[in-house]
């Protein structure tokens, strides 16, 4: 009896073991989908997030990115990773107003001054929160691109310049701004922005400088106005149920892939590109790329300042608490050296 005992324990302990081994062996296929151009050089620092996991999970973790809209509209990313048509999902918060109250903080003007560190700072500011305002989704990190500017078809200097001016912002903070000025809104995404402007359907509109040229915006719009007014802040998200259903020892690769220092990689690799695109606009026949005096960029933060108190009222209304909010993002952002 007691060798029949010690026969099944022995048994049951390798099966045991073979599961164990099942387990970290799995191999999962993830389809990452990313609504820029292929050639956009955002989706580099993604394919190399996607190597670096490869490596880690000694081959067990592949990786298929899926650029240019394949999978669906700029605008459905966040719905996309929720509902399983994307594993991972690139997604401006900013597309959808109102959603994400909480994550707006990172979109108000004169915030942030770089696109480095504060890719990491809005990352680790935005962790608490995470959790809760996007609940539906696996959240990964948030990063940003480096500070854009107004770009229009006729000059703009004074923020009374914007009152009666049809504008597609960039995020729905940036929409708020516009609305405070006397501006309208002109909702689209960045794929979409180009023909708006081409048929006049809007006159201006807030873009990052490299970006300018990738997205054809150079061809339709002859003013920029050099100044940081804000920066675009994004995340990169994971469909739930996939993430639920990784081995432990998939999950550990794909957490250490999900961190602040991740974002700052990827944050870092698309501000060089952004950063390179003010030389070439200036260079360009028949663009304007003009600088503020200190007079007329004091006008334009006082002009703002209001913008402040509607994104307040969204926190409320969501049930946050905007002053320890913007407190905490605001030091997160001298932490890291990245404040305006």
């Amino acid at each position: 009896m007691a060798i029949r005992t010690s026969l099944t324990a022995a048994a049951l302990a390798v099966a045991a073991l073979a599961t164990a081994g099942a387990v970290q062996a799995q191999n999962v296929a993830l389809k990452l989908s990313s609504w820029v151009p292929a050639q956009h050089a955002l989706n580099p620092a993604l394919t190399a997030w996607a190597e670096d996991i490869k490596k880690q999970s000694n081959g067990s973790i592949t990786s298929t990115l899926f650029p240019s809209e394949q999978l669906g509209k700029a605008f459905d990313h966040y719905d996309m990773a929720r509902d399983g048509i994307a594993d991972f999902s690139y997604v401006n918060p900013g597309y959808q107003p109102g959603r994400f109250p909480i994550f707006a903080a990172s979109s108000l003007p004169f915030m942030v001054t770089n696109a480095k560190a504060g890719s990491a700072a809005i990352d680790a500011w935005y962790r608490q929160y995470a959790a809760k305002e996007m609940k539906d989704v696996h959240f990964c990190f948030a990063f940003a691109h480096d500070p854009g500017a107004l770009h229009s078809t006729k000059k703009v200097v004074m923020p009374a310049d914007v009152k009666g001016m049809k504008i597609r912002p960039a995020t729905s903070t940036i929409g708020q701004m516009v609305t405070t000025l006397g501006g309208t809104n002109v909702q689209s995404s960045a794929p979409e922005a180009r023909d708006m402007l081409e048929r006049g359907v809007a006159q201006a509109i807030f873009f990052p400088w490299g970006s300018l040229n990738l997205f054809g915006i150079d061809k339709v719009t002859k003013f920029h106005m050099d100044v940081p007014l804000y920066v675009t802040p994004f995340v990169w998200v994971m469909n739930k149920d996939k993430y639920n259903a990784l081995s432990a020892a998939n999950k550990k690769v794909i957490d250490d892939h999900c961190t602040s220092e991740w974002a700052e990689k990827v944050g870092s690799a698309w501000a060089d590109f952004e950063i390179a695109g003010r030389a070439k606009i200036a260079a360009e026949a028949g663009h304007e790329v003009y600088k503020l005096t200190p007079d007329q960029l004091n006008a334009w933060r006082t002009a703002v300042q209001p913008v402040e108190g509607l994104w307040a009222e969204g926190v409320k209304k969501a049930g946050g608490d905007p002053k320890q909010v913007l407190d905490s993002f605001k030091a997160t952002l001298v932490k890291y050296k990245s404040a305006m």
